[in-house]
């Protein structure tokens, strides 16, 4: 069997280029990251948000990261095409399913879905001029109703997308409900696009369950996710073999929650023999990216205690590895100090032990 394709989805606070680079060195599976998106692409040149390390190719694989922008306007997104690809990048991402309001309300991200002829006329003016830069995009089923997308479909199919990923809820329901596997499987047969299937992949199972209903005659079951519905919130050529008008899969929360499931996707999906004492492996493993991220982000920050709030969005998700996630988390969010935190993680990883997710 052809192994399954993976990519991990972005996240604003949490998955920048320190994050991606730690999880690089403690974790596989992920064959594609996208950086959380980027705004303001204001000069043709040099623009001062792209200057940074998130996007510069010595801190970054441009093989392997595609840059993603938030944007209505054609010209900025040519703007930012021009200079990522002068950064060495073959490809760039629209986000057109951030369901946030403070985003969605400006007609951006999903906020845009219910508006076709705006999409049309974007999509437009970025073919005529992108040339060779390879152009996909991130979408939700609509913002207001899931039927918003049958008006943008036909949208898509004029244009070469290099990929459209698709998170199978409407904005509205920010991270609320269940992803609508079926309907996402009912749009596959009117997609020109190679497909990358997103949402509520939690673990071994949920996957094989929504591969299932897209690769097969099952209906999904709901998936028993530990992640609460208030959370705020892979991939490359190829194909699974199971579905061939799909591209791979991306994995969000689930991944956050548990930095070992996309190698247990791909050891399902290749047959392989989990080693003997894996658990205590897993655990010593994962204590040892924490601390290694933890470490990174202090360094890039200079010692300052503001690392403690990306890594508290990052405990949010990691919790749920651990029994008792929420015992966890109360020690974990009321934190302000380096040493406090550093003294709970070390508790955390001595009293708790790993959960199995399903």
């Amino acid at each position: 069997m052809s192994e399954v394709l993976l990519s991990l989805g972005p996240f604003q606070g949490i998955t920048d280029a320190p994050f991606r680079n730690v999880f690089k060195r403690h974790f596989g599976g992920i064959d594609k990251f996208y950086t959380p998106f980027f705004t303001g692409i204001h000069k043709e040149e040099n623009a001062k948000n792209l200057q940074g390390e998130e996007i510069d190719p010595r801190c970054n694989d441009v093989n392997t990261l595609t840059p993603q922008i938030l944007s209505t306007d054609a010209e900025e997104i040519l703007r930012f095409a021009k200079q990522c690809k002068e950064l060495g990048y073959k490809e760039i991402n629209l986000n057109m399913g951030c369901p946030f309001p403070r985003v969605a309300n400006k007609k951006r991200g999903s906020g845009l879905l219910p508006y076709p002829d705006k999409v049309e006329t974007m999509l437009e003016g970025v073919f005529e001029h992108i040339g060779d830069m390879k152009f996909s995009v991130k979408c939700r089923l609509g913002y207001f109703s899931p039927e918003e997308i049958d008006a943008i479909i036909p949208i898509f199919n004029r244009f070469p997308l290099s990929e459209l990923i698709i998170h199978p809820r409407i904005g509205k329901q920010l991270y609320k409900g269940e992803a609508d596997v079926e309907r996402f499987k009912s749009l596959i047969p009117y997609i020109n696009a190679p497909l990358v299937y997103n949402g509520d992949i939690f673990s071994v199972e949920s996957y094989e369950r929504i591969r299932g209903v897209i690769c097969g005659g099952l209906r999904v079951k709901p998936a028993m996710t530990p992640i609460e519905e208030t959370s705020p919130k892979s991939v490359i050529a190829g194909e699974d073999p199971q579905s061939p008008a799909l591209k791979g899969y991306m994995l969000g929360r689930g991944i956050l929650a548990n930095p070992f499931l996309a190698e247990d996707i791909k050891t399902l999906d290749c047959f392989v023999v989990p080693p003997r004492n894996d658990a205590k492996r897993r655990i010593e493993r994962l204590h040892t990216y924490v601390l290694d991220l933890y470490e990174d982000r202090l360094h890039h920050a200079g010692g300052s205690p503001k690392v403690l709030g990306r890594m508290k969005e990052l405990w949010s998700y990691l919790m749920y590895s651990f029994d008792e996630p929420q015992d966890i988390w109360r020690k974990i969010k009321k934190i302000n100090a380096l040493k406090e935190y550093e003294e709970a993680v070390e508790t955390v990883f001595r009293s708790h032990t790993l959960r199995r997710i399903t």
